[in-house]
């Protein structure tokens, strides 16, 4: 695959080898749509890697505010973390049950409070399964352990970053929301929302990134993607989406491919499309 950060990623294979490595910490970080009516927490207990603990950002959030699971203070993200037996010296490797849809968001949450070793398993729990490797169900227990959280905000924009770029145009936003969101043609998964994009934002769905099976393209044809969408990635980046999850796998694929960091909008959509101070753009 020759990416530049390659460590961003783990095999199946890789896994297996260090299921028992006390090192690792296995998280299962998947999230649904709310129009799927999924219970990830109840899907986690039924059937997961062995080892593995359920990281649901739902739960691991601010929740003082309205929109969804959006970013915790850094100590409560180090209380949370800490509790479930994860310490700053292990590496986080995780995985979601699409593949790769909302395993992004747990890697970016780490990175954003300062923990850099982290992976995404590649493919997630559909190659884990495909490799014929072992499933459990149940919760696994960990003693708890001190997790020292730090804001890196270098990592995040909010909605007043974001208005302020409409009118200046110095960071180039990508939109990871599927085309005919971006463009206004469908309508939102959640109820209230305005159709469109963030005005000068670029369309750039998360699943283009991707293979049919959820995971990433060759870097040669990442790098191949990018540069044909058009985007002056010498901007400084941020990506958005719904609600700040899939924007992370922009977020991952660049960092793959080594051409930078890409910020987050962490209310995406749905804190932009909810407000009527936020302007819009359709087509």
């Amino acid at each position: 695959m020759d990416y530049v950060n390659g460590d961003a990623l783990v095999t199946v294979e890789w896994l297996k080898e260090h299921l028992s490595d006390p090192s690792v910490v296995i998280l299962d970080g998947t999230s649904h749509l709310p129009t799927t009516g999924r219970d990830g927490d109840a899907e986690f207990a039924d059937k997961h890697i062995p080892g593995a603990l359920r990281f649901n950002i739902d739960a691991v959030s601010d929740k003082s505010n309205p929109l969804p699971h959006m970013l915790p203070s850094a100590e409560f993200f180090g209380e949370s973390v800490g509790a479930m037996g994860i310490s700053n010296e292990h590496r986080i490797v995780v995985y979601d049950v699409y593949g790769l849809q909302s395993a992004a968001r747990t890697w970016w949450m780490f990175r954003v409070f300062g923990h850099s070793n982290v992976a995404v398993l590649h493919g997630g729990l559909p190659a884990w399964e495909a490799a014929g490797h072992p499933i459990e169900s149940g919760l696994t227990q960990r003693s708890p352990s001190a997790f020292t959280a730090a804001l890196n905000a270098d990592l995040v924009r909010g909605v007043e970053d974001i208005l302020s770029n409409v009118e200046s145009q110095g960071e180039l936003v990508m939109d990871a929301r599927a085309a005919g969101r971006f463009t206004g043609q469908d309508p939102e998964p959640r109820a209230g929302m305005r159709s469109g994009h963030i005005p000068g934002s670029l369309s750039l769905p998360f699943t283009q990134l991707l293979n049919p099976d959820r995971t990433f393209l060759p870097a040669d044809a990442l790098n191949a993607l990018l540069d044909n969408t058009g985007g002056d990635f010498s901007k400084p980046l941020v990506a958005s989406c719904g609600s700040g999850v899939t924007a992370c796998v922009i977020a991952l694929a660049f960092h793959l491919v080594g051409r930078g960091e890409v910020a987050v909008y962490d209310g995406s959509w749905a804190e932009w499309g909810a407000r009527q101070d936020t302007p819009i753009e359709t087509g």
